[in-house]
């Protein structure tokens, strides 16, 4: 599982707040109070390596999804610094933005309701490609066949539309398509949890396999730990909003120093990562 880090951070999150203004009551609006603040994420930091698997892991309600989604402002934070390489993403706007939601690009846990219906996959992802303008994207066919390559899908699929296919090779589509736009780090949130057993080995494979042949960074969230053990560097810890504990996924499973991290592990028997990452990727075939 182990690969060569740089210093240089890619992504650096630091202070990061998230607070939601919970729905008032009849006797709020009626007395103007204002209603009850939740703080959804407390002041977290981190940094991300180039080429690095971060794993964001915590119970439903931690936090860990509103952090991944405001690392490319689909939820814009309040408090805290957001750098990716030189750019303060919560400064960013208009072509700025753009270009930062082409670098980070998110998988997300359902691939059905990201991918249109009425699109066939080659269309999908060639206009992820051509929007963004992407090298090789005025080659349809070829460009096509090689995002679909590189996610461990046949040419053939091009032709399908998302409905005809099974939900394993649905998320290698919306791989594929984020794939397509020349990302630099990729945000997986949730992105097995619904998959049998068998189908989110190999798609763990595959992130692995992404990250070596492509240098990409990627940020793993999950509240599987088996799964974040399979494939992270280091972990991250989160729970009621706040990163409890972070370090290597090895140090973290094997020698928990924080309390809440202990009960995680607990209640999850034998997460402790392999000597060895998976180093296979079962081919998938339509």
């Amino acid at each position: 599982m182990s690969s060569p880090v740089a210093d240089q951070p890619i992504l650096v999150v630091q202070d990061v707040v998230k607070r939601f203004v919970l729905r008032r009551s009849a006797a709020d609006w009626l007395r103007h109070r204002p209603g009850e603040i939740h703080t959804a994420v407390k002041g977290v930091s981190f940094e991300v390596a180039r080429g690095e698997i971060l794993g964001l892991a915590g119970g439903s309600g931690s936090g860990k999804t509103t952090l991944a989604r405001m690392l490319i402002r689909l939820v814009e934070p309040d408090d805290g610094k957001i750098l990716f390489r030189d750019t303060d993403v919560r400064a960013a706007r208009g072509r700025g933005l753009r270009e930062v939601r082409r670098e980070i690009q998110m998988v997300f846990q359902d691939p059905y309701s990201s991918l249109n219906p009425r699109m066939r996959v080659g269309a999908a992802i060639l206009e992820a490609g051509r929007v963004h303008h992407q090298p090789g994207a005025e080659d349809g066919d070829a460009f096509v066949t090689r995002m679909l390559d590189l996610v461990r899908l046949p040419a053939s699929a091009a032709t399908r539309r998302p409905q005809e296919l099974s939900g394993g090779q649905r998320q290698r589509v919306a791989i594929a398509r984020a794939l397509a736009v020349g990302p630099s780090v990729l945000i997986a949130d949730e992105a097995v949890s619904a998959l049998d057993v068998s189908i989110q080995t190999q798609l763990l494979n595959l992130f692995l396999d992404l990250r070596d042949e492509l240098g990409l960074s990627i940020i793993f969230v999950a509240h599987q730990l088996s799964v974040i053990a399979e494939v992270a560097d280091r972990v991250a810890i989160m729970h009621e909003g706040a990163i409890k504990e972070i370090g290597s996924t090895a140090d973290v499973f094997n020698d928990p120093q924080d309390d809440y991290t202990k009960t995680l592990i607990a209640a999850h028997p034998h997460p402790y990562p392999p000597a060895e990452g998976p180093s296979t990727v079962v081919s998938s075939s339509l």
